[in-house]
């Protein structure tokens, strides 16, 4: 789907605000309110708004502890790999690359000790053939959204 104007307008608004009604949007934007009624529902149908969440300071909650993991795997293993990551509850990314690595994954975890585990388990599968860890010192940015422009 390539979003036009109208849009843009009404995903820049909920990016601005996830929790905001059509009617709010509307006001906000000066588009009539059954326009964004259905251009927000023409969105979600195509995927584009695909739900809305709570963002979550997972450190107020005693995640402290994230972590970045760099892993080469056996390329038979790749698939079931990212499959176990991408269904690992402490894995907020899971990413396939290019370069030195062919998986970068993001965790987060209450503390070393549960790190530890998690890097035991890494290196003991028998998909990864080399993995390296760096422990997150300070979140800087984290899953910003940015505003949809023309171009």
């Amino acid at each position: 789907m390539e979003p036009d104007e109208t849009d843009r307008t009404v995903i820049n608004a909920l990016l601005a605000d996830g929790r905001a009604s059509a009617r709010e949007i509307a006001s906000e934007t000066g588009l009539p309110a059954p326009t964004v009624a259905k251009r927000l529902d023409a969105l979600e149908a195509a995927d584009v708004v695909e739900g809305y969440e709570p963002r979550v300071d997972y450190e107020q909650l005693g995640y402290d502890v994230g972590a970045v993991f760099q892993l080469s795997v056996d390329g038979d293993g790749l698939t079931d790999l990212t499959d176990r990551l991408r269904d690992h509850e402490r894995m907020i990314a899971v990413y396939e690359v290019t370069g030195g690595h062919d998986v970068v994954a993001i965790g987060k975890f209450r503390d070393t000790a549960t790190l530890d585990e998690e890097i035991k388990t890494l290196l003991t599968d028998p998909a990864v053939e080399d993995a390296t860890t760096a422990i997150v010192l300070d979140t800087v940015r984290e899953f910003e959204q940015f505003s949809v422009d023309a171009g």
